[in-house]
């Protein structure tokens, strides 16, 4: 049995050789900022050079790390009810690999849209929980993050009250963008207490261009000590933070990421690591931030390539609009974003129901994008040829002027076929008797009644009381330190 999976490519081994090439050259002569005493120490001692918080890393320290990193990463979902000693069976793990595509939202939305399409408010701590526990409703969201920053925590609570939450409504795999470090044996205790210390993983950044800053520096140990699988992704803005060459654009964030990663695997070598793709646009007129400029996707499926070539899971983002409203624009760029994504085979791919440029999330929003997700995968299942698909003896059991109307074939296999929920694949006379609705209007009712129904997963009395009892401690870390 073949089967031909549909995926786009635009850089081959040459293009990528040369980009890698590009990429020593820089780490070499310009360098990077390394704003973290530990980070110093270890690339000192490793063999780079080191001048003040100026390190230049020879191409054997990035060789070197690219054999440690490992090529896939095991994530565990926390089945309910399960308790922190109880095995997780192998079937519920989710393998990161470069090629295999898994979807989720996205994290730190400041504002909410809906359930109206012009309705705007800002986000508090309950639509963090209320998020998680739609998507643990959605079968094709696989994992989760908050889409929301809920800005009536008190800071020294914030990311591990927000992971609480999280926890509280999904048993999918997590990815958190903890403030620090500081909490992050906490959060891990947190997962533990839920099911499984190994369901979730960090998504951070540097500083552009070529700075790895305390904090990130800091998150990037951390995370490598603790075996947390660490999505590092830069936010460079051509002709701003890098040179508006997409080549050379993508040369400043492969040293920000490989730089990176001769960090986590000098703090730990075989630490879990996920290619973050370079990413970031602007509008020259406005100033104003991207999330959908075409050159920006081009640009993804080049850093996923990299990552491949790497042998590398990677991280990039889809399903996302710079319309401020659940709108037509919305509709068109979320659609053609996820399905240029999905098409490059990046691992994760994030952000799903963005509007507003990164800015606001939406129930309805993610509603619609299990839906189109659904769409993705079965486009890119490709077609599969085997002596079954090819079905010479059904073609010739039928003949001619025949139909396959009532065949055991057709039974067998129509159920292979995508029927959609919430997009309409009726006449018109049949659309106006089931009461003529909008897209939006039916996703909008489909939201309500997922958020009204009962939830699919409940922790424990003891297990929420426990993770009361972490937020609290965690506080209490920073706010002694």
């Amino acid at each position: 049995m073949t089967t031909h999976r549909l995926h786009t490519s635009v850089c081959g081994d040459d293009a990528c050789r040369a980009l890698h090439a590009a990429t020593i050259d820089v780490l070499e002569k310009t360098g990077v900022e390394v704003r973290h005493d530990r980070a110093l120490e270890l690339l000192g001692r490793a063999g780079a050079r080191i001048d003040g918080t100026r390190v230049r890393i020879p191409a054997r320290m990035v060789d070197d790390a690219l054999a440690a990193a490992p090529k896939a990463i095991t994530l565990w979902p926390r089945p309910a009810g399960r308790a922190a000693q109880d095995p997780v069976p192998a079937a519920c793990q989710v393998t990161l690999r470069a090629g295999a595509t898994l979807y989720g939202t996205g994290s730190d939305c400041l504002y909410l849209l809906g359930p109206g399409t012009r309705d705007r408010r800002a986000v508090r701590l309950d639509d963090v929980e209320e998020m998680a526990a739609l998507q643990e409703r959605l079968a094709g969201i696989d994992f989760v993050m908050s889409m929301a920053h809920p800005g009536e925590l008190d800071p020294a609570i914030f990311d591990a009250a927000q992971f609480a939450a999280m926890l509280r409504g999904t048993t999918k795999p997590l990815l958190m963008v903890p403030q620090d470090a500081d909490a992050l044996t906490i959060m891990k205790e947190m997962a533990a207490v839920c099911g499984a210390a190994d369901s979730w993983g960090v998504y951070a950044m540097p500083t552009p261009p070529l700075i790895h800053g305390f904090e990130s520096a800091d998150r990037l140990i951390r995370c490598a000590e603790l075996g947390i699988p660490m999505a590092y992704a830069t936010a460079l803005l051509p002709g701003a933070t890098a040179p508006a060459s997409r080549a050379a654009f993508i040369v400043v964030g492969n040293a920000e990421i490989l730089s990176g990663l001769v960090i986590a695997q000098l703090a730990a070598p075989g630490a879990p690591y996920i290619y973050g793709v370079t990413q970031g646009s602007m509008n020259l007129r406005t100033s104003h931030v991207l999330y959908c400029a075409p050159e920006s996707y081009a640009i993804q499926q080049a850093c996923v390539d990299l990552a491949s070539f790497y042998g590398l899971p990677s991280f990039g983002y889809g399903g996302v609009s710079d319309s401020p409203l659940l709108d037509e624009q919305w509709a068109l760029e979320a659609g053609m974003t996820l399905l240029a994504n999905a098409m490059s085979g990046v691992t994760l791919l994030h952000d799903l129901g963005y509007a507003g440029s990164g800015t606001t999330s939406s129930f309805e929003a993610v509603v619609l994008m299990d839906e189109m997700v659904r769409w993705v995968k079965a486009y890119l299942e490709g077609i599969t040829i085997d002596t079954e698909m090819l079905a010479v003896d059904e073609i010739d059991a039928v003949g001619p002027g025949g139909t396959h109307l009532g065949r055991k074939f057709t039974r067998r296999h129509y159920r292979e076929w995508l029927v959609p929920d919430l997009l309409s694949q009726q006449s018109y006379e049949g659309w106006q008797a089931a009461g003529g609705t909008t897209l939006l209007e039916r996703v909008a009712q489909r939201t309500q009644e997922l958020l009204d129904g009962p939830r699919p997963h409940e922790l424990a009395e003891g297990q929420t009381g426990e993770l009361e009892r972490l937020v609290e401690r965690a506080g209490s870390l920073r706010q002694g330190a």
